[in-house]
């Protein structure tokens, strides 16, 4: 039943974003590359944390990008400290975008509409993805302020894991480096 509810809402989702008319030239897999580098931070805007989060192949990864630079929706720069590697940075063209088709409007109504309900049921599907994480295979993907590496130093936030500060802001991005902090039976 919890299947069948998922992709119901993800095909609704899927069907919203193809009749949308802001979206006609865009694939699917490239609004979702756009979804993510919207959310990711400085440390996941790269073309494999791309193809790791949307657990495609690289080959099709890479052509969606360079379809989203053709457009002019991404740009790739030269990572400073290692020239092998790129990051990719949206166009303000791109952020509007995703800021005009996300959330779906069909679902921010629905979630209005439920008041309360929805905050508890947002709760129990990030439960339900924490589940999932932590007992198979796959990449978190969290949020910094949710990470076993976020720290505050001097007041600021801080990453454990690059030894850098972070801006406020960041603390609310996806990382590609997310860790889960240890449950208590981890701890004994």
């Amino acid at each position: 039943m919890l299947f069948d509810l998922l992709e119901r809402l993800s095909s609704l989702t899927r069907a919203w974003f193809r009749q949308h008319p802001l979206l006609a030239d865009l694939q699917p897999i490239q609004l979702s590359a756009l979804v993510y580098l919207a959310r990711c931070n400085r440390y996941s805007n790269t073309p494999l944390a791309v193809t790791d989060y949307l657990g495609l192949t690289k080959g099709t990864v890479s052509q969606s990008l360079k379809a989203l630079e053709a457009k002019g929706l991404i740009a790739k720069t030269q990572n400073p400290q290692d020239k092998r590697s790129v990051h990719l940075e949206l166009s303000e063209q791109a952020r509007s975008l995703v800021a005009a088709v996300t959330p779906p409007a069909f679902l921010a109504d629905a979630a209005l509409r439920m008041g309360t309900q929805a905050v508890e049921l947002e709760w129990l599907l990030s439960d339900l993805l924490r589940n999932v994480q932590r007992n198979e295979d796959v990449p978190s993907f969290g949020l910094c302020n949710s990470c076993f590496y976020h720290q505050t130093v001097n007041g600021q936030p801080f990453c454990g894991l690059t030894q850098e500060p972070l801006a406020a802001h960041e603390v609310e991005l996806i990382c590609w480096e997310h860790q889960f902090p240890l449950s208590p039976e981890e701890l004994e």
